[in-house]
């Protein structure tokens, strides 16, 4: 009769023992982890630019005179020489010799101008023809693995820079022959007004095909010599302006590649570095904080007919890469935490974290490389918490 009750205190205290040890024992800690994988890592700098016309010409009032109402509107075609604004001369500002004699200094000047720039123009000519001479040997030797592909893409892009200035150089003709047409026309007008003779109008004309971007003086009325008429460029041949801290700037060099997104397209443009400019600037963030800043110029090198749509002043976001690799190595950075002097992970192995010293390299936002530690396809706790220990059971949500 005394076996009974002992077997159930020996049962009741098996119960409590076995409750206790639940209770006591180490749970698994549930955690979120992600795979070291191996793929293409860009390193870049991001920062918000605008479009602008390469080739932005203000016209201006030549003369101090009496404008007729242009009839242009923003977006009309503009062909070379075009009328652009009719100004009429006012009767009290006709010439009187000395005024006579400095013009026509004027007119010698302008004429001098037209010769310098057309010797100029030779001389990017030369240059463009040297650069393609390059190219093509460079090419040869490339062929034959002599040179590196680095080598060729900078003969390359001094082509693209020789042309570029080259279309400058005859631009600036064409800006001195009309200088000249501008001043032989101011003589001319003045001239007729002194001897007589009814006043003929002053025509300003377009110096290059272009489209007109802003009509600064539309109605007619009174204008001051060198007053804006309007503002005219090619819409087709746009570049990029972005602001970069000069701290990112030191990173950035001429040629190097740039990414645009964001821009209203639906792909990611390409483009190229070709200048940074010497000179920094202070801007006031929207923080109130001071920054220097840099302006770095790009040009975007895809397909004109994939960015038709984009125009003079629009919003851009462009990405600097500073450093890519095809095979890399990585984890997320959140996964990264302080271990001595050095950086460690906390690997899942077998339902525990085992604490693995890694060697990191290049940081790109929210992923980092791995030089050496962890290999592709392991899993490491991302956002680890202080409860975690080496060792320690752990479950992966999912």
């Amino acid at each position: 009769m005394q076996l009974r009750p002992r077997i159930g205190i020996t049962l009741l205290v098996l119960a409590i023992a076995a409750g206790l040890v639940y209770g006591f024992y180490p749970r698994a800690i549930v955690v979120d982890a992600a795979a070291a994988v191996s793929g293409p890592l860009a390193v870049t700098i991001e920062e918000e630019g605008k479009t602008r016309v390469m080739e932005r010409y203000v016209i201006s009032a030549p003369v101090a005179g009496y404008a007729q109402r242009i009839n242009l509107h923003v977006g009309d075609a503009l062909q070379a020489g075009q009328v652009l604004a009719q100004l009429e001369p006012a009767r009290s500002d006709a010439l009187d010799p000395r005024s006579r004699a400095q013009m026509q200094a004027q007119l010698n000047a302008a004429q001098a101008a037209v010769a310098a720039a057309v010797e100029n123009a030779r001389a990017a000519e030369a240059q463009a023809t040297l650069a393609r001479q390059e190219l093509q040997r460079t090419e040869s030797l490339r062929k034959v693995n002599f040179v590196s592909e680095q080598a060729l893409d900078r003969a390359r892009t001094e082509v693209n820079r020789t042309q570029a200035v080259k279309q400058a150089a005859q631009y600036t003709v064409n800006m001195t022959r009309f200088e000249l047409e501008k001043v032989r026309a101011t003589l001319a007008s003045t001239a007729a007004l002194q001897s007589g003779k009814s006043p003929e109008t002053l025509s300003v004309r377009a110096p290059v095909a272009a489209r007109v971007l802003k009509v600064v003086h539309e109605s007619e009325g009174l204008v001051q010599a060198g007053q804006p008429l309007l503002e005219i460029g090619n819409p087709d041949t746009l570049e990029v302006e972005v602001e970069v801290l000069s701290t990112q700037a030191v990173l950035i060099g001429p040629g190097s590649k740039v990414l645009l997104d964001r821009w209203g397209g639906a792909t990611t443009l390409q483009g190229a570095v070709r200048v940074i400019e010497p000179t920094g600037f202070t801007k006031i963030s929207a923080l109130g904080v001071e920054e220097q800043r840099v302006r770095v110029i790009v040009d975007i090198t895809s397909p004109r007919e994939v960015w038709r749509r984009l125009g003079d002043g629009y919003r851009v976001e462009a990405r600097f890469v500073i450093w890519e690799g095809n095979d890399v190595l990585q984890i997320p950075a959140s996964a990264l935490f302080r271990y001595g002097k050095d950086w460690a992970v906390f690997a899942v192995e077998n339902g525990r974290a085992k604490i693995r010293p890694v060697s990191i390299g290049q940081r790109a936002g929210l992923v980092v490389q791995v030089l050496s530690g962890i290999k592709a396809g392991e899993q490491v706790i991302t956002h680890p918490e202080d409860k975690i220990k080496d060792g320690g059971r752990v479950a992966v949500r999912k």
